[in-house]
């Protein structure tokens, strides 16, 4: 299988692929078993755009765009909560932006498992894609406007709507495509370059706004004040998601109507089970909100964002530790299903590990060049949310590279243990060029802008030999049975990733910084020796699956 360019391959994937193979259930972290309507998109003959499905180019322009209003805001979101009240920002700390950073793209992740669900069992995929979109571009406008109550509601509005947008779009370009049609995969590849483009050009735009003099001279000149900038950015990543909903809209009639609907099984036992799952899973969310607002209302609890963020790493033990504690104690595993196990939960920890330093690109490494970075190319200026262009340009530059070198090798290409191994290597050496940044910078100087370049391609390089062979290899290992489920465990480890990856920010301004780019390198370079010693027997385990 050709593998997707970038680290975007999300649970609404992994669905649309077993979709695709005429598996039984549909299951979205959820052990009931539920048949599945079989793809019914268009026919191998439509072939409107670029030779794929019309329906591709709706679902291509829609995430681009979405994927604009996310990298176009997470590019501002720490810059803004640390930038002074006299430049428009919160003038938080980094001991309290860090842990509301981790939150909030930790839930992301962690709300696209339950979005999936609310899919299947609610909203039907076309509905739920368009509900995230609204709650997504709300959010964004809440984030537009200079209040502080609004702020939090912004960042709990995208989340929510990420979760039900980003997993479902992604599972409908699945359904463009017949079970047997050679174009799927290629179909993907076309549509993560949606992603890339989006991801490429919304800091740009973002971070001119925000943090651009030209455009802070214009605003104080039109008397409205420079220090509203901030806002214009998020207001920006509010236009990108209205944008794709624009298009979402207009191209729905290239998207079969019968994912309008949820999925609903012909044996009316499992369908009765399915509606009173979905009746439990309703009285729970509203029960939860109830007593969450009595609570805070009677003054029994106090809201505190940054004490809700620390305390969410328990939410997150609690989740992984029940996940894997059920795993571990099914009865029925055969001794080579639980050997998988074991490989599986060894991979769990590399992915978390490789996401905790990837995601400091929006975290730390964004930080660093705020405060540390000389920002002028070629004698002219440029906002620091610009580096987080760098990612995606790399990625749409290298990946072609990479797909044709893991051809190239043929039998000798590594193991897909091997990849994981090399790509936290890169991860290391990545973060140990920022230790000789963060040294360089030490006492207030201000470093080049190669520090960056370098360590962001060592970044992406390790993310192209991770990434792609994650779910492959989740998709092997599990025991058929409860295949749904195991895939959950790489967007589990994605949510714990980041949120160790914002929390990295909490210690921004305690922890020397060539100590903090030291630990994550050493704790990289660790997991990766650890995994390079399990390649052989993991591989030996691969081959029999």
């Amino acid at each position: 299988m050709t593998h997707a360019p970038f680290a975007e391959f999300t649970l609404g994937e992994a669905r649309a692929q077993r979709d695709s193979t005429h598996t039984t259930r549909r299951d979205h972290l959820v052990a009931t078993a539920t048949p599945v309507r079989p793809s019914i998109g268009p026919q191998p003959q439509d072939t409107r755009f670029f030779g794929h499905p019309r329906g591709l180019s709706t679902l291509f322009f829609t995430e681009m765009w979405e994927r604009f209003s996310y990298y176009g805001m997470r590019a501002l979101l720490i810059l803004f909560m640390t930038a002074p009240v006299a430049a428009g920002g919160l003038g938080f700390g980094t001991a309290k932006a860090g842990p509301i950073y981790a939150l909030y793209v930790s839930s992301v992740y962690l709300l696209s498992l339950p979005g999936g669900w609310v899919a299947d069992r609610v909203l039907g995929l076309r509905r739920a894609a368009f509900a995230g979109g609204v709650i997504i571009m709300s959010g964004h406008i809440c984030l537009a406007i200079p209040s502080m109550s609004t702020f939090y509601l912004g960042l709990v509005l995208i989340a929510v709507g990420t979760g039900l947008l980003k997993p479902n779009v992604s599972a409908l370009v699945g359904t463009l495509y017949t079970p047997e049609d050679v174009r799927r995969d290629a179909g993907y590849s076309i549509y993560y370059m949606g992603i890339n483009t989006g991801a490429l050009v919304a800091p740009i735009v973002t971070g001119w706004l925000a943090q651009g003099e030209t455009f802070g001279r214009a605003l104080d000149s039109a008397g409205i004040g420079a220090q509203t900038s901030w806002h214009w950015g998020f207001g920006a990543a509010a236009v990108g998601m209205f944008m794709g909903l624009v298009q979402y809209t207009l191209g729905g009639r290239h998207l079969s109507p019968e994912w309008l609907r949820p999925v609903r099984p012909s044996d009316p036992a499992a369908a009765a089970k399915i509606d009173r799952q979905v009746r439990i899973a309703g009285l729970a969310t509203l029960g939860v909100v109830l007593l969450g607002a009595a609570l805070v209302g009677t003054g029994a609890v106090t809201l505190d964002a940054e004490g809700i963020s620390r305390n969410f790493k328990w939410v997150l033990l609690a989740i992984t530790a029940a996940f894997f504690a059920w795993l571990f104690l099914q009865g029925e595993w055969t001794r080579e299903e639980r050997k998988r196990l074991v490989v599986i939960t060894v991979l769990f920890v590399a992915a978390a590990v490789f996401w905790m330093a990837y995601e400091q690109a929006g975290s730390t490494l964004n930080l660093f060049a705020q405060r540390s970075t000389n920002n002028v190319i070629f004698g002219h200026g440029f906002p620091a949310s610009w580096y987080q262009s760098l990612p995606a340009l790399y990625i749409i530059l290298f990946a072609p590279l990479f797909a044709w070198l893991w051809v190239r090798l043929g039998h000798r290409n590594p193991s897909s243990p091997a990849k994981f191994a090399i790509g936290l290597c890169l991860l290391g050496l990545a973060f140990a060029v920022m230790i000789g940044a963060a040294s360089a910078a030490a006492g207030g100087a201000r470093v080049s802008p190669i520090w960056l370049f370098v360590s962001y391609l060592l970044q992406v390089l390790g993310e192209l030999c991770l990434s792609p062979v994650g779910l492959s290899a989740m998709s092997k290992l599990a025991p058929a049975r409860v295949a749904g489920l195991v895939m959950g465990v790489w967007f589990l480890a994605s949510a714990v990733g980041n949120y160790l990856a914002g929390m990295a920010a909490s210690v921004y301004e305690t922890m020397p910084l060539p100590t903090l780019f030291a630990l994550v390198s050493a704790i990289a370079f660790g997991t990766a020796l650890v995994l390079a010693l399990l390649v052989r027997p993991i591989r030996r385990m691969l081959e029999r699956q």
